[in-house]
């Protein structure tokens, strides 16, 4: 059974009832974990339990129809606010958090969280893909973190801890939220409407690593039949990087304009490349292949022509993981790609010439 609508984070709701019937709730938490797995729904719902005017705080189960539960499911309560990155932004703006230049520190979420409750005994503050803050925006958050607002919470979402500065980590309790059952991700996808057909729905939570997010944007047929020629081309005795790398950057290209699409589909491709390697090479460890049909079809036919052993396989593994790290690092895209293909394709080369 689901808390508040929050499915597969058991652990994490138990674990805020424990704490908040000992009434020793920190006043600083770090949400990480794969993006669609419910850090934010998770988020509003604390924040609507702490700011209900009818069911006490400890009994984390927010009524849902008082003023304040109304308003903090509608985002306007006045003691709850919600700092995201902008679309058009690729950092959340030092503004939202400290004011513009002429309302420095007299505005901004820092200046706000400062200030009395309006309605409640507690204010609440989100930051939505903190992996987003700039070092400068992060480092301003220091102060609030260290001497916290009597009766606030402030509640920083991001992907991975790794991704925080080192003085933001050490001054938040970190909460790891889990990825989804898959069962529960192809449930929650059809359910929704935006995947009506329940095979598709199937497939694309298998691949999603349990993230909602991750299974939607698995939904492209046109990923899918690229997919093909991706396995079609590393189950090959060889891999012709430089043709497989010119199909590979224009199918990304044509993700769209905005470089957060083309960005997820060039991770979705490399993560379909990194599950062939790792299928593979539970093959040559004696290991029944797991997957679909052609997945499985794709190791079969290299298994037996493959030149290397798992070792080979491993580094393959760790060169792609090396690409998917490089994915937001603002590295020129293509050639990213190019050079990932490349290395794979010199790397079993290099093992075909030392075998011969």
């Amino acid at each position: 059974m689901s808390w508040q609508g929050v499915e597969g984070q058991d652990d994490v709701v138990e674990r805020f009832r424990r704490v908040l019937a000992a009434n020793r709730l920190a006043s600083s938490f770090l949400f990480v974990g794969p993006a669609g797995v419910g850090k934010r729904l998770f988020a509003e719902k604390l924040a609507q339990a702490l700011l209900c005017s009818q069911v006490p705080a400890e009994r984390l189960e927010p009524c849902g129809t008082c003023p304040s539960c109304v308003q903090v499911a509608a985002l306007t309560h006045p003691d709850l606010f919600i700092i995201e990155k902008p679309a058009d932004r690729s950092s959340i703006p030092l503004a939202l958090l400290v004011g513009d230049d002429a309302h420095r520190m007299r505005e901004g979420l820092c200046h706000d969280l400062a200030m009395k409750p309006f309605m409640g005994g507690r204010k609440v503050a989100i930051i939505d893909d903190a992996d987003a803050l700039g070092e400068e925006s992060a480092n301003c958050l220091l102060k609030t973190l260290e001497e916290p607002p009597a009766r606030s919470v402030l509640i920083l979402i991001g992907t991975s801890a790794d991704k925080q500065l080192p003085t933001i980590r050490s001054r938040c309790q970190t909460v790891r939220f889990g990825g989804l059952p898959t069962k529960t991700v192809a449930q929650l996808i059809e359910a929704s409407g935006l995947i009506t057909d329940p095979q598709q729905a199937e497939r694309a939570a298998e691949f999603a690593g349990g993230s909602i997010e991750r299974a939607l944007e698995l939904a492209d047929e046109e990923l899918w039949s690229f997919r093909l020629q991706l396995l079609r081309a590393l189950g090959a005795p060889s891999i012709e990087s430089v043709s497989l790398a010119r199909d590979l950057v224009a199918f990304v290209d044509a993700a769209g304009k905005e470089a957060t699409l083309r960005r997820n589909r060039a991770r979705q491709v490399i993560g379909f490349a990194i599950e062939f390697y790792r299928q593979l090479l539970r093959s040559l460890c004696g290991l029944e292949v797991a997957g679909d049909e052609p997945l499985r079809v794709a190791v079969d036919r290299v298994g037996s022509l493959w030149p290397g052993d798992t070792e080979l396989a491993a580094r393959c593994i760790e060169r792609s993981f090396d690409a998917l790290s490089h994915i937001d690092r603002n590295a020129h895209q293509s050639t990213l790609l190019e050079c990932w293909l490349d290395d794979l394709a010199r790397t079993i080369d290099s093992a075909q010439s030392v075998g011969a």
